[in-house]
């Protein structure tokens, strides 16, 4: 999970964060995002095992569901607690297989935490959706 940059900025894009399939968070399989309640945003069920920071906003980045179990083996940071990242940036690297042979889901939910601080979030785009396109809008 990442958090990054408190932007309030008002009309901010978030970008897709790796190559997938973006679903609504209403189809996560786990009702801590699918009822919004850490807040709203999209889901990327990812093809390829690249995270990469989707835009220059407060949001949270949760790869995959219970993979907490799994102590970081699937999981190679690029980034670290306090550091700044930009839009764009490598946060990780990921390897889905080893998600998928422990049983678990790959899907990715993508968050806006302050979901107060904005009027409308729109999800812009569903399915197939490449690295660093358009997915959702803030305004």
């Amino acid at each position: 999970m990442f958090k990054f940059f408190k932007g309030k900025e008002k009309g901010n894009v978030l970008y897709a964060p790796c190559k997938g399939k973006v679903v609504p968070l209403t189809e996560v399989p786990d009702p801590t995002f699918s009822e919004k309640l850490l807040g709203d945003g999209f889901a990327v069920i990812p093809t390829e095992g690249k995270v990469y920071a989707p835009a220059d906003a407060e949001i949270l980045i949760h790869i995959g569901l219970d993979t907490v179990t799994l102590k970081g083996a699937p999981f190679t940071a690029h980034v670290a607690a306090g550091d700044k990242v930009k839009k764009g940036d490598l946060l990780m690297d990921v390897d889905l297989d080893k998600i998928k042979e422990a049983g678990l889901n790959t899907i990715t939910p993508v968050l806006i935490c302050n979901t107060d601080d904005y009027e409308k979030i729109s999800l812009q785009k569903e399915g197939d959706v490449l690295l660093d396109e358009a997915v959702l809008k803030i305004s």
